[in-house]
């Protein structure tokens, strides 16, 4: 088979649902890689909530983060580096509505930095910025929102984040980007109108030469939609969202839990 490119979402698809990126599925990338193939990183995640996983697979290909906003190679420099950012009215009218929306917290995701609310700092887990302790210097002040994020996260109270998603795209006229994350938080995340994991593979399939025919897609949730319709071969994890399933031309027989993508990989490939 030509050589692919894979894209990997991270949080109910790569990892499991610790967060962990097991010795076998670690061991069957590198096997992939060997075979000639490209995998890269497509993750809702922020650069710095993702770095360590890229550093454990030795990869040296891009990665895109905030759901499509940043495209990079990280620690490194790289011409084709892409920053899509989203107009800060956004973040200070979330901070506004953060009552309606049922907020735990409301942040404003950068490449290196992250400001969030800290009323319900009980309710939030301060290894989702990747650091051990909330302190002042990232309180969400409006005197602090000086330039555009790459995103805003929110995690919220709301029982149905599905549903909380929908009402919030129709609240803003449906001219952002509002999607769910994989996995059992009920975080949500927003990006630009028309940013999503889609646009940022296609870009990043320019500049290497590829095309959509080269790329291999594996996702769980609403935020992989794009990104499955895209690719040649669009794989829903067992574990996907239903929200997703309808949208994938396969489904993997494995969960993320039992190393799902890897067992499907070497199916494929090995």
């Amino acid at each position: 088979m030509k050589h692919k490119v894979i894209a990997l979402d991270l949080d109910g698809t790569l990892l499991t649902p610790n967060g962990d990126i097991t010795d076998y599925t670690k061991k069957t990338l590198q096997r992939i890689r060997q075979e000639g193939h490209q995998i890269v990183i497509a993750t809702g995640r922020p650069y710095r909530m993702a770095l360590h996983y890229y550093r454990e697979l030795q990869l040296d290909t891009p990665m895109i983060n905030f759901n499509g906003s940043l495209i990079h190679i990280p620690e490194k420099k790289w011409a084709g580096e892409r920053h899509y950012l989203l107009d800060k009215k956004y973040l200070l009218e979330f901070l506004e509505q953060a009552e309606t929306f049922e907020a735990d917290f409301i942040a404003g995701e950068y490449k290196h930095k992250f400001f969030l609310t800290q009323d319900h700092l009980d309710s939030i887990d301060p290894q989702l910025f990747g650091v051990e302790k909330i302190g002042p210097e990232t309180e969400m002040k409006p005197e602090r929102i000086t330039s555009d994020p790459h995103s805003i996260l929110m995690q919220t109270r709301a029982k149905d984040k599905y549903q909380l998603a929908e009402e919030m795209n129709r609240y803003f006229d449906y001219g952002l980007e509002i999607n769910t994350w994989g996995g059992p938080l009920n975080i949500l995340e927003t990006c630009g109108k028309g940013v999503n994991k889609a646009t940022a593979l296609a870009y990043l399939l320019e500049t290497m030469n590829r095309t959509a025919a080269d790329l291999i897609a594996f996702g769980d949730e609403h935020n992989d939609v794009e990104m499955l319709q895209f690719a040649q071969i669009g794989y829903a994890m067992k574990n996907a969202s239903n929200t997703l399933i309808p949208h994938a031309d396969r489904r993997t027989s494995f969960s993320n839990q039992e190393d799902g993508v890897a067992r499907e990989l070497e199916a494929l490939f090995l």
